[in-house]
């Protein structure tokens, strides 16, 4: 993905400032330049970029730094703001209310791919509980219905349209009257693309939006427009008055920086990115969570809103570590889980510091690598698995049973023990914490997420004897470097992800989670 090319490029710049031996403002000054090509190269617009430097060189003072300040944590969070603030659009974002019909009315160019966004919205809302569906009033473009009934059949959510009216305003009009009287609490209304310099077409969505009244109308754009966006989104919103806009296939857009500041510069809020084909590569938008996964420091928040809709079991793996103890079995049920959890890839972005341990390894090796340590755990007798893996190291004749009933090496076995000890290890270590934790989220009737989130990265923050948050808030890798026992002990048959910090980020998250 170009955008986390883009991520590395800043990051390396910001990593090699603070490290170097001289910290003074002919190096900081070395570094803005780096981030600023950086960021050109991304195609971002070059006013942005300019005010960027400014922004940076503002907060950072030198002469007036005082001599005990930490000059690296002030350049990372300036850093950090400074981006943040390009992709700030500063305006609120329109909230769907529960028990109500909520219309929403899609638009933009040809291509773009509205009609797949539509379905991934409605997925989306539909995961968290809203009653959805679709309604496809695009008579313009051929095979237009056929799509959405292929994608909302596939997704199990009800859809409306027509092969026979071609009058689009009339087929919304209709749709949305009929999902009203159902009570549906989302009701998306997908149009035909059309180009600004096409009037018929434009007065056309008029008379929909007109029609349907929407309480939302979003822009779709495609990331590889690049700065050409900002034109674009311009022009429909002195037609359409849109207030949203969707930015898709930032998965490959070279251009894809261009877009998503381009569009910052029209002040329209970004509410999600598309990152693949599937209906469920489809991310929330936020400033801080963007930057914070483009600079390779995870999305935390937006991890455990994910483990929390996938409804993953958790209860027996908490309670253990709540115990100090972390078994064979536990370790099996969180790779199961991590399995369920996505393509690695895509969790890899939320976990501090994972990105760049799945650099040059794809999907399916990552997920076959997984497959074989549950093979392992699955060709255990039945005291095995509960056991704390002493066992094995006081038999191994153990190892290398397990090794030939699973098809995999004695060497793959023990890497697996290795790793579950080290999982105990922190298990041990996270136990008054989490016993902690979890009795104030007893108190807080597990409804105030935002505090558990703070209270999370407090304990984060303890485990590391003290060692602050990173740029933005969040942990730096020293931190979690010595959360997780001094790091070591990764698994080389992983291309060096470390599986361990995988799991205990994920164990630390299971205490929010449905049960």
């Amino acid at each position: 993905m170009v955008l986390q090319d883009l991520g590395r490029r800043i990051n390396a710049a910001v990593t090699d400032l603070t490290r170097a031996p001289t910290l003074d403002e002919k190096a900081f000054d070395g570094m803005i330049k780096t981030i600023s090509n950086a960021l050109a190269e991304a195609d971002v617009n070059i006013k942005l970029v300019a005010n960027l430097r400014k922004t940076i060189k503002a907060s950072v003072k030198f002469h007036e730094l005082p001599p005990h300040a930490n000059k690296k944590r002030i350049i990372q969070k300036a850093v950090f703001d400074a981006l943040v603030d390009i992709v700030d659009p500063h305006q609120k974002e329109y909230v769907p209310k529960k028990g109500k019909s909520n219309v929403i009315m899609f638009v933009g160019l040809q291509g773009a791919g509205k009609t797949t966004t539509c379905t991934k919205l409605a997925r989306w809302y539909q995961a968290r509980g809203f009653k959805t569906c679709l309604v496809c009033a695009d008579t313009f473009r051929a095979g237009a219905f056929d799509q959405l009934k292929q994608n909302a059949t596939k997704a199990k959510i009800p859809y409306y349209g027509s092969l026979t009216q071609t009058d689009p305003v009339v087929v919304a009009r209709d749709g949305v009257e009929k999902f009203k009287k159902e009570r549906f609490e989302i009701i998306i209304v997908d149009t035909s693309g059309r180009h600004h310099q096409e009037d018929a077409l434009f007065a056309e969505m008029v008379e929909i939006q007109t029609a349907v009244q929407p309480h939302q109308t979003i822009m779709v754009l495609d990331a590889s427009i690049g700065q050409a966006a900002e034109s674009q989104s311009r022009a429909f919103k002195e037609t359409a008055d849109f207030g949203a806009i969707i930015i898709t296939k930032t998965d490959g857009a070279a251009a894809g920086g261009g877009a998503i500041s381009a569009v910052a510069a029209t002040h329209t809020p970004i509410v999600f990115i598309g990152t693949g084909e599937h209906l469920l590569d489809l991310e929330k938008f936020n400033p801080q969570s963007f930057v914070s996964k483009l600079l390779g420091m995870g999305d935390i928040q937006g991890l455990a809103e994910h483990v929390q809709i996938l409804n993953l079991n958790q209860k027996d793996t908490m309670k253990n570590i709540t115990e100090g103890k972390f078994s064979v079995r536990d370790m099996r049920d969180q790779l199961q889980n991590i399995m369920k959890m996505g393509p690695l890839s895509k969790m890899a972005g939320m976990i501090p510091g994972m990105g760049g341990m799945m650099q040059g390894m794809d999907d399916e090796e990552g997920g076959m690598k997984l497959k074989r340590m549950i093979y392992m755990c699955d060709s255990m007798t039945v005291k095995e698995p509960d056991s704390d893996g002493r066992m094995f190291v006081e038999q191994p004749t153990r190892m290398t049973r397990v090794a030939r009933g699973s098809g995999t090496s004695v060497r793959e076995v023990e890497e697996l023990l290795t790793q579950q000890r080290m999982m105990g290890g922190i298990a041990k270590k996270m136990k008054g914490g989490m016993q902690n934790m979890q009795k104030a989220q007893g108190q807080m009737g597990g409804a105030n997420n935002k505090q558990q989130m703070a209270a999370m990265q407090r304990r984060m923050a303890s485990m590391g004897q003290g060692g602050g948050g990173g740029a933005g808030g969040m942990p730096d890798m020293a931190s979690l470097a010595k959360m997780m026992g001094g790091g070591g002990g990764g698994m080389p048959d992983l291309g060096g992800m470390d599986m361990s910090k995988m799991m205990s980020m994920f164990g630390s998250m299971g205490g929010g989670g449905k049960r």
